[in-house]
């Protein structure tokens, strides 16, 4: 599964006030959750995850995952202020594509963190999100690139 489909433009979002690593992967709950219940599990589990180790991959991308619900699901966070979030090489994250994967998706699961981490890897992708201007043209660049690579 591509993903491209994990995610919808009304969970990609600019968070502009500063935060903390656990606020973040709390608000990026929120945008994996289903209600109240839902959001806070899916918050326990990335919480959890990141106890494991880092989801920071580097270059200021982290890509926290968690395990859970019925539909894989994937949000975006382009932060204003970079948290720190003991990323592999040390810099601070403002890119933020978090994913949510029912129990029973492992393959599935690995092959998505692979593809992300492919995107991710390009500098000029990196950049094009952090120099978009508004929200609207994050929602452009970062559905249009990841569905410019699906077809590739």
């Amino acid at each position: 599964m591509p993903c491209i489909d994990l995610l919808a433009a009304d969970r990609i979002m600019i968070l502009s006030e500063p935060v903390s690593r656990d606020a973040l992967l709390d608000i990026v709950a929120g945008l994996l959750g289903a209600g109240p219940a839902d959001t806070a599990a899916v918050a326990a589990c990335l919480h959890e995850r990141e106890r494991l180790c880092s989801t920071g991959i580097g270059h200021g991308v982290a890509i926290p995952h968690a395990r859970g619900g019925r539909v894989p699901l994937g949000a975006f966070v382009r932060l204003a202020h970079p948290v720190a979030f003991d990323a592999c090489d040390g810099d601070p994250v403002d890119l933020v594509f978090a994913m949510r994967v029912p129990e029973d998706h492992a393959e599935p699961h690995l092959q998505i963190l692979a593809d992300l981490a492919g995107c991710f890897a390009d500098v000029a992708f990196r950049e094009r999100l952090r120099a978009a201007p508004d929200l609207d043209a994050v929602r452009t660049l970062l559905l249009g690139d990841l569905r410019r690579r699906r077809a590739a």
